[in-house]
């Protein structure tokens, strides 16, 4: 094949997983045998277009490693003129390899997972879907093919979190992450519409600039126009991202199948905000005020996931925090500008390794525990299911910050960035950042420990047992992963990879094996270690949750996020609605059908006088007459 060819084919990358999902949707119960054969198949084959894709760029200049592919005009009216246009570049091929081969490796687990659900074919076509939507979502050229990939990747999530939709938890899960994200695409939406009134036009091209100057129409915003887009942009982030203050739908997605909690959690939705924001730099670099407030919000994210991650007993719901908390580092990254964006990109693919390996090894344990979540029921794993230990051990370590693992080299140059921003603001993100990893170890060692360490804890008629290979392979793969990729990524040269897409940073980053941030760092995490084995590795762990302190409680309940919507949103509405609902039935139509009741009351009563007798209209007639003489008299007296 062609070098252009390479380039030309990438729409094959959107094509094969959406060919996928629609044969397996439309083909029905014919396809039940081999149906999670071909979803598999075309996750791997997008994989194989992506890699290739990958490889004929690195054999171009710098400068040239960015090609656009013009599909058709989607739009042409008047001058709201938009192509289905993609775009691959060295940002977008990142998305593409992560999402399409952490996504086949959680294709492959599926099989297993799923092996006896009746639904499997209608699974894998929903993961093909999600696939699909994700790469059209990085791959778009302008913000209206991005915006499509969005809402696809919301309908997908939709599908996916209420599969077993018997489940009236799963189908309330589904409903609460599709409607809390409407909220973020609201954000999306008018900020799309701001910048066609401003520029007039939504291209990534005329806006964001085709080269590392990045010299686009975001080069002439007046700094409040910035500061508007900005936010509207950071509202839709935090929606996908379940960032603070729309992160309630998170925790409860984890009522899907867990591939599902994998798939959103590690390689794909909740990547999609960094996404935006580091794409969208060049509007964000307008406005000191839309950066601040990208990385007040990361801050804050980072400590509250970590915190609601310390309360849960629940595997899936301490990763969950977990994720929302690593997120946080991302967008704390990512709001610091040109120096972070190589970071918040490093630590989300590292974080696509090894939050995938702990999720997919989650969800090992819970098939040799007949489905059981709960980690006070669990303990002892390690001797039972030898291959799910280690390779969630390795997670474990990566996401800690373990010298020489992905985490090491991802999040604390994250924390490092952040206080080299200096000043007030830059000690206080990067205090934020340091007390967060000391968190992480903590939490992360809890679940460790609780799972895999001390004396077993479950019922009799429990079995554990290791899983088949279909599912521990995958989970290998991502081990390796997590232990690799971030050594690979900031010394392997992905600073200057990006480079071309996000610009050169003012001051060149040079690793160090030793810095203060990091001797910090690695302080905290030995601490929070300790603090986990002290309570739940070296003592006897009830099977029934202790009342726990204040702080556990609100933990346990999500940092009381779900009542604080309640409180602003939900109730409010409540209200506003049930106004509107009397206004409408006593103001509206009160005054409409008292009007009418008014007309048929009074032409009731005059239709009485019509009596049809003559004498009683001369009579009327008599006396009608005698008011006027009467009337004309009085005049001409006075």
């Amino acid at each position: 094949m062609k070098a252009e060819g390479i380039q030309a084919a990438s729409w094959l990358l959107i094509a094969l997983p959406l060919a996928g999902a629609a044969i397996l949707l439309l083909g029905g119960r014919r396809t039940d045998r081999w149906g999670h054969l071909l979803g598999v198949t075309m996750s791997l084959a997008s994989f194989v277009v992506g890699a290739a894709m990958f490889v004929q760029m690195l054999g171009y200049e710098a400068e040239e490693r960015r090609r656009t592919l013009h599909l058709w005009d989607f739009i042409d009216v008047g001058s709201f003129k938009v192509g289905m246009d993609l775009l691959v570049d060295p940002l977008s091929i990142s998305f593409v390899l992560l999402i399409t081969g952490v996504g086949s490796l959680i294709h492959i687990y599926s099989i297993g997972y799923m092996a006896e659900d009746p639904d499997r074919r209608r699974f894998f076509a929903y993961l093909n879907l999600f696939v699909a939507a994700m790469l059209l979502l990085v791959l778009g050229n302008n913000f209206l093919v991005l915006f499509l990939g969005w809402e696809g990747v919301g309908l997908a999530s939709y599908l996916l979190i209420g599969f077993w939709q018997y489940k009236p938890t799963a189908a309330t899960a589904a409903k609460k992450a599709f409607v809390v994200n409407r909220v973020g695409d609201l954000g999306l939406i008018l900020a799309i519409a701001l910048m066609f009134s401003t520029f007039g036009t939504i291209g990534f091209d005329q806006i964001l600039g085709t080269g590392a100057e990045h010299v686009g129409l975001a080069s002439q915003l007046s700094t409040g126009t910035a500061t508007a887009i900005g936010l509207l942009l950071l509202l839709g982030a935090c929606g996908k991202s379940a960032q603070l203050p729309l992160q309630s739908w998170l925790l409860d997605a984890m009522e899907g199948p867990t591939p599902v909690s994998a798939l959103i959690h590690a390689a794909t939705m909740v990547t999609a905000g960094v996404y935006l924001i580091v794409r969208a730099g060049p509007i964000f670099e307008m406005s000191d005020t839309a950066q601040l407030v990208v990385t007040i919000v990361g801050a804050a994210t980072l400590l509250a996931g970590a915190i609601i991650g310390c309360g849960k007993d629940d595997i899936k719901k301490a990763l969950a925090g977990s994720t929302m908390s690593q997120i946080g580092y991302m967008h704390l990254a990512a709001g610091l500008g040109k120096p972070g964006y190589v970071f918040a990109i490093a630590h989300l693919i590292a974080h696509g390794f090894f939050k995938a390996g702990l999720f997919l090894g989650a969800g090992s344990v819970m098939h040799g525990m007949k489905d059981d979540v709960n980690m006070r029921h669990y303990g002892a794993l390690r001797t039972m299911m030898v291959i799910t230990y280690a390779t969630f051990g390795l997670g474990y370590l990566a996401i800690i910050g373990f010298p020489g693992l992905s985490g090491w080299f991802t999040k604390d140059g994250i924390i490092e960035a952040a206080f080299d921003k200096g000043g007030t603001s830059g000690a206080i993100l990067g205090s934020c950042a340091l007390i967060g990893a000391g968190i992480t170890a903590y939490y992360m060692s809890r679940v460790m420990f609780m799972t895999f360490f001390g004396e077993k804890r479950w019922a009799e008629d429990v079995h554990p047992h290791e899983s088949p290979k279909v599912m521990t392979v995958p989970l290998m793969l991502l081990a390796v992963g997590s232990v690799f990729a971030g050594g690979f990524l900031i010394l392997g040269g992905f600073s200057d990879f990006l480079e071309p897409v996000v610009g050169a940073p003012e001051h060149e980053h040079e690793f160090k094996l030793i810095t203060a941030a990091g001797a910090g760092t690695f302080v905290l995490m030995v601490i929070g270690v300790a603090i986990a084995w002290r309570q739940y590795g070296s003592r006897k762990v009830p099977r029934e949750a202790p009342a726990g302190s204040f702080v556990t409680v609100a933990a346990r309940k999500d940092l009381y996020g779900d009542a604080l919507n309640e409180s602003l949103l939900m109730r409010p509405g409540q209200w506003l609605t049930r106004l509107a609902v009397w206004f409408d039935g006593r103001g509206v139509d009160g005054a409409v059908n008292g009007l009418a009741a008014g007309v048929g009351g009074s032409s009731g009563r005059i239709r009485r006088l019509q009596t049809g007798f003559a004498r009683s209209y001369a009579l009327s007639m008599f006396f009608g007459a005698a008011l006027v003489v009467a009337a004309l008299l009085v005049v001409n007296v006075s």
